[in-house]
């Protein structure tokens, strides 16, 4: 897997990718560790709210930043927001109120609504084989992961030592090392079949073609299994650990650095798995797990109480390697489903529609937790999970054939499209994305 690391270009981002998200990992633990300071046992009610704004963000935001930068350099949107989230972060260890965290979140998570979805579609732009993308992508899957396995680590034993508010300057020194290599990056310009679109259709574009697309809706529902069970994990753990199991600050890490290396083990041996078994097959299967796991978990703890601590670690472990195997592979759907030039609005699509499901979940997460108890909402959220995999199965074709055979009743015959294929009566085949020529998707039969 790391050989795609050759690559100057794309190892110079990666290790971006990795220094940011370190920064973000210790921004995790010590905002939990900043609610619990001032919200006590309601911690996980001011988490969900602070996350449920975090996706307010990342939902109205994305689409709107990616129609905005549509026409400027990547480079300078990428070191542009990476510098506003630096400066956001600064703030952050002076809080002493809950509405301020709530502030401090929508700006800095604003400015990652622009950096994520910009930065994701130039990966493909730099590595054009399908195996190195695919590397590329369980790479970027591990890097996602150290937010939950080595940035608790560093915070566990950091916490040792120092006040958590402290570790709030390495989330700045992570974003502002970010920038640093960006900065030092060759990144290639998008390659455009037309200079300019009108602002309305590049809002639009990207959430249009994700959502023509049946493989793509069957993502979204997948999206909303991963960020129901992943939404219980990210908002009550800190609850769990330290109100529930009556445990220190520096376990809370641990149940986090838990969760993180089963989607950092998932990660690795998804390159090899995807080789032989079909992306759906795989997605799918991962998503009935995690519900089943989440609802049994919570059944459990209904009828028999707390499990053991050990119990609990494997069980956010399997939690982590299952929510992996659902997330990693998507990057092949997107990058399958749509031309070069329109890889941004539908990476920008794709993060937006996928935030929306944990703008449901994370609220489920931290309100009916509180309201109903740590169990129910846990049961609530399981149950959740299965309907969005029973979706992604209705949704998401099982012969999801890349070529596909249909016919372009609305374009004369010497339209350039049909020169550039054999084409018989307007009727012809190729690898289909949703584009200008191509509107709706052909129904087959």
């Amino acid at each position: 897997m790391i050989d795609v690391l050759k690559h100057p270009v794309y190892a110079r981002l990666f290790s971006a990718q990795v220094i940011a998200l370190l920064g973000t990992g210790l921004l995790s633990v010590a905002l939990g560790l900043l609610a619990f300071d001032l919200a006590g046992d309601k911690a996980g009610a001011v988490l969900g709210t602070a996350f449920a704004i975090k996706m307010i963000a990342y939902v109205g935001l994305a689409p709107i930043a990616n129609a905005v930068a549509d026409n400027l350099p990547r480079k300078a949107i990428l070191i542009g927001a990476d510098l506003v989230r630096a400066s956001v972060a600064l703030f952050l260890p002076f809080i002493d109120a809950v509405w301020q965290i709530y502030v401090l979140i929508f700006v800095l998570q604003a400015a990652s609504a622009t950096f994520t979805p910009a930065f994701q579609a130039v990966i493909p732009d730099i590595l054009s084989d399908e195996k190195d993308y695919t590397k590329a992508l369980s790479l970027s899957r591990l890097a996602y992961d150290l937010e939950n396995l080595a940035s608790p680590a560093l915070a566990g034993i950091l916490l040792t030592i120092i006040s958590y508010h402290w570790l709030f300057g390495g989330t700045v020194m992570g974003f502002i090392g970010s920038a640093a290599l960006v900065t030092l990056t060759r990144i290639p310009k998008q390659n455009r079949r037309e200079k300019s679109r009108p602002f309305v259709d590049r809002l639009t574009r990207g959430a249009r073609i994700y959502l023509a697309t049946p493989r793509l809706r069957g993502l979204l529902a997948l999206n909303l299994a991963a960020a129901a069970a992943g939404a219980f994990v990210l908002v009550n753990t800190v609850v769990i650990v330290r109100a529930e199991y009556g445990a220190s600050e520096t376990d809370v890490a641990y149940a986090l650095a838990a969760f993180g290396s089963g989607s950092m083990l998932a990660a690795l041996t998804l390159p090899r798995l995807l080789e032989i078994i079909p992306d759906r097959l795989l997605m799918i299967a991962a998503a009935c797990l995690l519900a089943g796991l989440t609802v049994g978990h919570a059944l459990y703890i209904l009828v028999n109480g707390l499990a053991a601590w050990s119990i609990f670690l494997t069980v956010w472990a399997l939690s982590g390697a299952l929510y992996s195997a659902i997330l990693t592979p998507s990057g092949r759907l997107l990058r399958r489903s749509a031309r070069a030039d329109d890889r941004p609005a539908i990476f920008a699509a794709q993060f937006a529609l996928s935030h929306a499901c944990w703008l449901l979940t994370y609220p489920i997460a931290g309100w009916a937790g509180e309201i109903f108890g740590l169990a129910v909402a846990m049961t609530i959220l399981g149950v959740l999970a299965f309907v969005g995999t029973g979706a992604a199965v209705f949704l998401w074709p099982a012969d999801d054939a890349g070529e596909l055979v249909h016919e372009h009743s609305d374009l004369p015959l010497d339209h350039p499209h049909l020169r550039e294929f054999q084409t018989v009566e307007n009727r012809h085949q190729h690898v289909f994305v949703i584009d200008d020529e191509h509107r709706a998707w052909p129904t087959q039969g």
